[in-house]
């Protein structure tokens, strides 16, 4: 699978990340906030548990289960 990543700036110069297929918009849940695009086509290895770049946690999970994939707050 290939994802699109994004950003927004959080505390401490931080950046929080979230990744959806490509080419999807990012999900009206999530789009309030000043998310950047950072990442086009980021190719995302069947079975990938952790996305290191992006401190973001089971990214074909939450992406089957909610469209997208997070960065989680204890991970900033």
């Amino acid at each position: 699978m290939r994802i699109d990543i994004y950003r927004r700036a959080e505390h401490a110069g931080h950046f929080s990340y979230l990744a959806v297929p490509e080419g999807k918009l990012i999900p009206e849940e999530v789009v309030n906030t000043d998310w950047e695009p950072t990442d086009r086509a980021v190719d995302l290895a069947d079975g990938a548990t952790h996305l290191e770049d992006f401190a973001i946690n089971n990214p074909l999970g939450q992406i089957k289960a909610k469209g997208y994939a997070i960065t989680s707050i204890k991970d900033l």
